[in-house]
């Protein structure tokens, strides 16, 4: 009696099946046999699961500019970039010092609140940022996703600004590479001290420096206030880093290795963000006695001086 496989199957029957998984799945499905590889590797169907995972690539820029939109960019490559964490790991010698960096960046931010089944999309934006001028390269990385002056309101059920999840994918049109730099969960929950508004904060250490992107958000009457939604690069020592390196680190982390993209690695992005504080918070004690010692030296050494001038003088 014949064996039937799932192959046996008509093909657009497999290729909805296919539709219905989520990436992992899909890219383990194509791995089984020649048949699935296929059809695992149709790009409708990867942008359809790009798009369903992040609304924002479906978006334009100021440009007109759409992410999977470009022939250049691969959405199975951007989903096999842009899904599992960074490797903390990640060196900045793969980026040599000469290196040519891309005259552009995409960033496709996606605010999300927590549910039980998939997280609820609350904010998408695409920000297109020019890295090409001299002023970036050596003014402290920064990009703005929503500005302060311009305040989006987003209508949601009552819930708490520590269930908001973010994904801030940065993508190099140029080499078509992308990274995502956010921990995707929060990893910690502020009050500003003046204005009262809530700072979630999401953040990743790559390459011994920390990108994190903050949300500040307010409730009025039912209704989240997303006031600003930046992304920062700070190095150990809590000095802001400048575009040109945060470029070079950015360089290194699409083309350095992936780790997967479960709790665990979720764990251990929290982990990295609290060790980094531990080390920067260690560094400015110690710097600080180091100036204290320097002031005491100082000191010393400036009453020693005029206590030899006075005796110098009495003696005479």
């Amino acid at each position: 009696m014949p064996t039937t496989t799932v192959e046996d199957l008509p093909a657009d029957v497999l290729a909805y099946a296919l539709r219905r998984l989520d990436g992992p799945s899909l890219a383990a499905a194509g791995c089984a046999t020649a048949g699935l590889r296929a059809l695992a590797a149709d790009p409708g169907t990867w942008r359809a699961l790009c798009l369903a995972q992040w609304p924002s690539l479906g978006l334009e820029t100021e440009q007109q500019r759409n992410i999977l939109g470009s022939a250049a960019v691969s959405p199975q490559r951007l989903f096999a970039d842009a899904f599992p964490f960074p490797s903390t790991s990640t060196s900045t010698d793969a980026a040599a010092a000469d290196q040519c960096f891309p005259g552009e960046l995409i960033s496709a931010v996606d605010i999300y609140q927590k549910a039980k089944g998939a997280p609820r999309p609350l904010f998408s934006r695409l920000v297109e940022t020019s890295t090409s001028s001299s002023w970036f390269l050596t003014s402290p990385f920064r990009v703005d996703a929503v500005e302060c002056k311009n305040p989006v309101p987003v209508r949601a059920a009552s819930f708490s600004s520590a269930e908001l999840e973010l994904s801030w994918i940065v993508v190099d049109p140029q080499s078509s590479r992308a990274v995502n730099v956010s921990s995707r969960r929060a990893v910690a929950v502020d009050r500003h001290w003046y204005t009262g508004e809530t700072l979630v904060r999401y953040a990743v250490v790559l390459g011994g420096s920390k990108f994190e992107a903050t949300v500040t958000c307010s409730e009025e009457a039912g209704c989240l206030n997303v006031r600003d939604v930046s992304l920062t690069v700070e190095d150990a020592d809590g000095a802001a880093v400048s575009g040109e390196g945060s470029l070079r680190l950015l360089a290194a982390a699409m083309e350095g290795p992936r780790s997967k993209a479960g709790e665990r690695e979720r764990d251990e992005a929290r982990r990295m963000y609290e060790e980094f504080v531990r080390s920067k918070r260690g560094r400015k004690e110690s710097k600080a006695r180091r100036e204290v010692l320097v002031d005491l030296c100082c000191s010393a050494v400036s009453a020693v001086a005029v206590l030899s001038f006075l005796a110098s003088v009495l003696l005479r």
